[in-house]
């Protein structure tokens, strides 16, 4: 099987896109990130959800453990924010990584050991022109290797 085999369209976003927007799209469709794309509709980044939830915690009780379990539970709650005016631009990191992509013909072993080295999530498949033509979740990618792994 190749990239091509297990892709599925995925919504998309553009750095300037409202943040909100991406967590409406991962929460509908069950995502565990977005794949950034250009005016081009080039892959620019993969944005995973644990990036978006960073937004929603101040740094110094995401730095500090012993601070969070500070916090009742009661008053925790309070520390959640509506993502107001960021767009998805202002979750991706200044120098952001080349996004996780794969060509069409990449094999699952390839796209396993691009996901693993990357730490994402999310792959995105692209055609000769590095237009993309799907993704591939982590979910899909291990149910593929499932199914056309040898039988027990």
């Amino acid at each position: 099987m190749q990239a091509h085999d297990i892709a599925v369209h995925l919504p998309t976003v553009r750095p300037e896109d409202p943040v909100a927007k991406a967590m409406r799209l991962m929460v509908v469709n069950r995502l565990p990130g977005m794949i950034v794309v250009d005016e081009a509709d080039r892959p620019v980044a993969v944005l995973p959800g644990t990036q978006v939830l960073r937004l929603a915690i101040p740094s110094s009780y995401q730095n500090d453990p012993a601070l969070v379990r500070t916090i009742d539970e009661l008053n925790a709650e309070l520390f959640w924010r509506e993502p107001g005016h960021l767009t998805v631009g202002d979750c991706l990191p200044q120098h952001a990584p080349r996004p996780a992509v794969v060509p069409r013909d990449a094999t699952l072993l390839e796209i396993a050991a691009l996901m693993a080295q990357r730490h994402s999530p999310l792959v995105a498949v692209v055609d000769r022109a590095h237009a993309l033509i799907g993704g591939i979740t982590l979910e899909r990618l291990l149910i593929s290797l499932a199914v056309a792994g040898p039988e027990d």
